[in-house]
């Protein structure tokens, strides 16, 4: 974060969703804010709160895409959720302190992939050795230099060509009871050289594989429904399983790394590290948030949605959540909420959840002009995608400008006469216009057929029946 100033940042998510400025500075100035309080005074620090997000917008205009970019850009746990799948404590539905948990999960696991890339190297060194070892079919760790493969690696491995040490094709390779001990580092030296060119990459070995148990489920309860602690002592309950299994070279390979990286690696740190990373710049996005606010219709009768609030609320405001690795404390964690609020308003959710998030952004219905551009100024413009995807298939696909001003015209107007989806309406139609297209492509192409234009006329042509037909317009588009 310490590189990404709040223009960098607005102008990395301009690269890939059009319009929706206030929104984009308001997430830039929060994540800034991140790490300007990690510069200051431990004391003062500690009273500087997170300024929660509040997004209010129609579906499709960006809001979770938003979240998803901005999760790519900042080295933080990051985590979307979706405030429906929770439930009021003691009814069927997920723990809203889960989503903490899940957070730090994610905390764990990037500070593990660091660390695994700092040991990665070493690793690979000795997954190496292990592997030629089960190639030369030598048991057990690889020998010390000096120590002569005798006895069972002579019974099971094919024999040397005459005067080579090795069995050339194969690469099969032992020294035997006779074999001097420079001649057993030649000929592991040989099948590593082998072994790195990529010759065996295809051949089936065999492996001891540990694997974990799984936490088994206790009446309706899985394991993220469980006390951390109860999980945690089923896990130490259940031993690990040895299991031999006759895999590739290649696939060997990824899972001797797996298994080297965790000895050269120290999980208490890493852990630590985690704990300290979620706690200060950890990130939750909280999607469907207008979902268990008040006043929502089709309101169950068997579930408080304000009974939720009440649940999240000191999530929010800030509280000890009890993990499996630790206790996690809220306070710093920074919460950016989405909804639509179609049928209600921010003002239905509880005045204290609302007093946690306080800065609030509206995001703005889509119109056709900004259909044009989500058409073709992002790094992955839906019109890009299909070329590419086309190309693949020897074919060359030209949007003449006319075909770009069609497809948004009716993509507007489609929302405007049915659900306004907002951008999401642009795939359906991409979809109708190439449907064709994308059927007869590999035949178009032995046919000389490798050039095709998309006007604005054969756009409206493979969208007419759609649109004329008002209620398959609802099914298709």
């Amino acid at each position: 974060m310490k590189d990404l100033t709040p223009r960098e940042i607005v102008a990395a998510l301009d690269r890939h969703i059009i319009g929706q400025d206030a929104a984009k500075r308001a997430v830039a100035i929060a994540v800034r804010n991140r790490w300007r309080r990690q510069q200051l005074d431990p004391e003062l620090a500690r009273e500087v709160a997170p300024k929660n997000i509040i997004m209010i917008g129609p579906t499709g205009v960006g809001k979770t895409e938003i979240s998803r970019r901005l999760s790519n850009l900042v080295i933080a746990p990051f985590i979307k959720v979706e405030a429906s799948k929770y439930t009021e404590v003691g009814y069927h539905g997920r723990d809203v302190e889960s989503m903490i948990r899940d957070l730090l999960e994610l905390g764990v696991n990037m500070v593990r992939q660091e660390h695994a890339e700092d040991v990665r190297l070493q690793a690979e060194e000795s997954v190496e050795k292990r592997l030629v070892s089960l190639l030369l079919g030598e048991t057990g760790q690889p020998p010390a230099k000096g120590w002569v493969t005798s006895g069972e690696a002579g019974r099971h491995a094919p024999a040397p060509a005459p005067g080579s040490g090795d069995s050339g094709d194969e690469g099969g390779v032992v020294t035997g009871e006779s074999g001097s001990p420079d001649e057993h580092d030649r000929v592991r030296q040989r099948m590593l050289d082998k072994l790195r060119s990529g010759m065996f990459e295809d051949r089936e070995i065999e492996i001891s594989v540990t694997e974990k148990q799984s936490v088994p489920i206790i009446g309706m309860m899985g394991p993220d429904q469980m006390d951390p602690s109860m999980a945690s002592m089923l896990e130490n309950l259940i031993p690990d399983r040895n299991k031999r299994r006759r895999v590739t070279v290649a696939r060997a390979r990824a899972i001797l790394l797996e298994e080297e990286t965790d000895k050269l690696i120290d999980n208490e740190k890493i852990i630590e590290q985690a704990i300290e990373r979620t706690e200060q710049t950890g990130i939750i996005f909280l999607d469907e948030i207008d979902k268990i606010a008040g006043g929502h219709e089709g309101k169950s009768a068997d579930v408080s949605r304000e009974g939720v609030q009440r649940d999240l609320l000191p999530i929010v405001e800030g509280s000890s959540v009890n993990t499996r690795y630790g206790v996690i404390n809220t306070d710093q964690i920074l919460f950016i909420a989405a909804g639509a609020f179609s049928s209600g308003s921010v003002s239905d959710m509880m005045p204290e959840l609302q007093g946690r998030f306080p800065i609030r952004v509206e995001l703005s219905a889509l119109t056709k002009e900004d259909f044009v551009r989500i058409l073709v100024e992002p790094d992955a413009a839906l019109t890009k995608q299909q070329q590419a995807l086309m190309e693949t298939e020897g074919l060359k696909i030209r949007f003449e400008d006319d075909s770009i001003d069609a497809m948004a015209e009716l993509a507007a107007e489609a929302n405007s006469r049915m659900e306004n989806i907002g951008a999401r309406r642009l795939m359906t139609v991409i979809e109708q216009v190439f449907e064709e297209i994308s059927f007869d492509a590999p035949d178009m192409q032995t046919k000389g057929e490798t050039d095709i234009a998309i006007t604005a006329e054969f756009v409206r042509e493979r969208l007419a029946e759609v649109m004329e037909d008002e209620d398959l317009s609802r099914f298709v588009l």
